[in-house]
């Protein structure tokens, strides 16, 4: 038994340095004792550390770890040398649903190393901690009856050097919320008779430039892909860096104290006046519209589809925005974290999270999803994800890569548009 443990810990070992996205000189590695990353309530847990130079096992290689729930202050830590080049941790259990983290760096000649490893436990019985206001349902309607009044002015501007011989690239404008308050975004179609479904794609997090998925526009998908700051997608230099780090620095909490004037309510607003605007054209063929995002984007992707009964499906890479309370009841809350300063705890901020929380708009999903994200993801961590995927009664197809952080395998891609054609298809 000793012998077969050995070798599936290498095995183990070797698949994680296969899938990293970036190789380094020494890799760390931590692996639990349970293949599947799945614990109950009370099991114990042993993670495996082994750092490697050239796939072998450095001797007597110096490291320091950290035991902690997911994104909490650690409660275990400790140093070792390992004499072979790996170790074991105990790090103890959990008494409730949720996920444990082993974080360990290694030392070699004056540069650190980081390696991480993180279990669930029981986490398809996480529970979200924010409560669905009483008004939810009627405070949307009336947002987007309101909205729905403005004029949606669209203009459509070719952009000819992008475009391909099967597809045609516009920069798209359209009115959002009144006068002078305008939504942007990337719009490619494909140029073959006929009619095609929709993709609407939505942002990760920053202000940036779009340019437009034209691979699989050239697939048969329209694709529209927005902005949600109002501004141009298709400017150069360094506006949009000057934006972020200037006027827009920290947009996911302006007026968070507002329910109306919050930030985010033109945002989800201009998610559903994009779909307005699919709707007008005459490629669209009126049935099937997907909902795509990753991080914001799939948070937004989950709203949109709440909002809006015309999205026929989504798919959301590592959703943000879930949960975010999580923090006021001593466990993770989601990305932007702004209830991790103290500073917002007051009950005006926390009301208006409550009408923006990706948890209480997947309660009200009635369509087949796609959902892939990591176990070792900080930015958007696995209790808030879990939290909001265990409230959506639809058909849900997870991808669970569990040794990933925030970001996408191209495996996790690829295997989201075929969801898309398998739903099509349907």
């Amino acid at each position: 038994m000793k012998h077969l443990f050995t070798l599936f810990f290498f095995l183990c070992i070797a698949h994680c340095v296969s899938a990293q996205p970036a190789q380094q000189l020494v890799n760390v590695q931590v692996v639990p004792d349970r293949a599947n990353f799945i614990y109950r309530e009370g099991e114990a847990v042993t993670f495996h550390i082994a750092v490697l130079k050239n796939g072998i096992p450095l001797p007597q290689a110096e490291i320091r770890y950290r035991i902690s729930e997911d994104r909490m202050t650690p409660h275990t830590s400790g140093q070792l040398t390992l004499k072979e080049g790996t170790a074991t941790v105990q790090a103890g259990t959990m008494s409730k649903a949720g996920f444990l983290r082993c974080q360990v760096v290694a030392t070699y000649q004056g540069r650190e190393y980081e390696g991480i490893a993180t279990v669930g436990f029981s986490p398809g019985q996480l529970q979200p901690v924010t409560q669905l206001p009483d008004d939810f349902l009627e405070f949307w309607e009336r947002a987007k009856a309101e909205a729905a009044e403005v004029p949606m002015d669209a203009k459509m501007t070719l952009v000819p050097e992008k475009c391909t011989a099967k597809v045609n690239v516009y920069h798209v404008s359209l009115q959002h919320l009144g006068a002078g308050n305008r939504l942007y975004g990337m719009l490619c179609i494909p140029k073959g008779k006929g009619t095609y479904p929709a993709i609407l794609k939505f942002p990760g997090a920053g202000v940036r430039a779009y340019q437009g998925d034209i691979e699989n526009a050239s697939r048969g998908y329209i694709v529209f892909e927005i902005g949600i700051h109002g501004i141009p997608v298709d400017m150069q230099g360094d506006v949009y860096r000057n934006l972020y780090e200037g006027p827009l620095k920290n947009y996911h909490s302006f007026n968070l104290d507002d329910r109306d004037r919050y930030y985010y309510k033109r945002v989800y607003l201009g998610c559903v006046r994009a779909i307005d605007f699919l709707y007008t054209l005459p490629e669209f063929d009126g049935t099937h519209l997907i909902a795509y995002g990753g991080s914001q984007g799939g948070a937004l992707s989950i709203v949109t589809t709440a909002l809006d009964s015309r999205v026929t499906g989504l798919v959301a890479f590592y959703p943000a925005l879930c949960d975010v309370a999580g923090y006021l009841h001593g466990r993770a809350g989601g990305w932007p974290h702004m209830f991790n300063n103290p500073a917002n705890h007051t009950p005006e901020k926390i009301s208006t999270a409550a009408y923006y929380d990706v948890v209480n708009f997947a309660r009200h999903i009635r369509v087949p999803g796609y959902y892939s994200f990591g176990y070792n993801d900080r930015v958007c961590p696995p209790t808030t994800v879990y939290s909001a995927l265990n409230v959506i009664q639809a058909p849900k197809e997870l991808f669970i890569t569990e040794e990933s952080a925030h970001y996408a395998y191209p495996e996790q891609r690829s295997r989201s548009w075929q969801w898309i054609r398998d739903l099509l298809n349907k």
